[in-house]
Formats: C-alpha cells, sequence, structure tokens
C-alpha cells in the first residue's frame, strides 16, 4: 500500500477507544505499583495487528516493532527501562502506521524527558517542604499518592515510564 492511501486508512473509533483505556490503565498501574500488566499489552498487541493486517501493513509493522523491541530490550538491558515498558511500547508500534514508528520513539523520548524533568522538580521541591509534607496525613486519593510519589523520590525509584509510553502514543495517533 501506498504511503498516501495508508493515510487514509481510518482507525475504528472502538478500537481507538479501547486502546486509550488500556493505555490509561497501565498508566494507572505504572503509578500505583510500578507494573503494566501484561494482558494490557497483550490487548494492545490485538488491536494493532488487526488494524496492521486489515491495512495489508504487518510486514512493514513487523520489522518496525521488531527494531523497537530490539533496541528497547537493550535499554532494559543497561537498567534504563523496566520489562513492562519494552512490553507497552513494543505492542503500541503496532498500533501506529508503521512510518509513523520513529515519531513514535521519539515523542516518547521527549514526554519521557519532561516526565524526568516534573520528578526531579518534585524532588527539589519535596527536599524544601519535606517536613511539613511528611507530617501531614492525607485523606484524598491525591494526597496519598503525592505521598508515595515522594517517598520514591526520595528513594531515587523509577519513574512510572508506561505514563510517557501512553501519552506519546495517544499524540502520535491524534497527528496521524
Amino acid at each position: 500500500m501506498s504511503e498516501a492511501a495508508l493515510a487514509n486508512v481510518p482507525l475504528q473509533p472502538g478500537l481507538l477507544a479501547i486502546a486509550a483505556a488500556l493505555l490509561g490503565i497501565a498508566s494507572l498501574k505504572d503509578i500505583a505499583v510500578r507494573t503494566i500488566p501484561d494482558a494490557v499489552s497483550l490487548g494492545l498487541l490485538a488491536i494493532g495487528v488487526a488494524i496492521r493486517v486489515a491495512d495489508g501493513n504487518e510486514l512493514s509493522a513487523l520489522v518496525a516493532s521488531s527494531a523497537v523491541f530490539v533496541m528497547t530490550a537493550l535499554c532494559w538491558r543497561c537498567g534504563w527501562l523496566g520489562g513492562g515498558d519494552v512490553k507497552l511500547v513494543t505492542a503500541c508500534a503496532w498500533l501506529v502506521p508503521p512510518s509513523l514508528v520513529p515519531t513514535l520513539v521519539l515523542t516518547t523520548a521527549v514526554v519521557g524527558g519532561v516526565l524526568a524533568c516534573l520528578y526531579l522538580s518534585l524532588s527539589w521541591m519535596g527536599r524544601m517542604t519535606s517536613a511539613r509534607i511528611c507530617s501531614l496525613r492525607p485523606h484524598s486519593l491525591a494526597g496519598r499518592i503525592w505521598r508515595v510519589e515522594r517517598w520514591r523520590i526520595n528513594r531515587h525509584a523509577a519513574l512510572p515510564y508506561g505514563c510517557a509510553i501512553a501519552v506519546a502514543t495517544l499524540l502520535t495517533l491524534s497527528g496521524r
């Protein structure tokens, strides 16, 4: 299929809504316990494969997602990404047209950089107000999340990079 024809293949709104919901689940789970369920990645992979088979571009998608897998597996090996992140971004590579996979990777890196900057600023803010925040007993969900994240930031724990992958995927899909 030509590049112009690929751009005209519609992404079914129902599939996009399911993919967005799965990406939301991955983000929330990653924030809560720093894991991404395999079922989410498998669901996104199934949706992506169905889309690529429908547009007749499954071979290009396989090559692109394999390249993403190899690249992110090397990052996992170096300790820069978690295994769930590798599976999630590889599955997301099937969701976008193969020609947009480099955009997905670049957008993920940029959004991940913004996430890292946010966590660095929270770390800096936390040192300034640590005693006051730690003495409060938060009653709201947001307050509890803040307290747990502060604890993780103080211990230099991993970032919830699944959030960056989810946002980057949705941005890439919306820009197609």
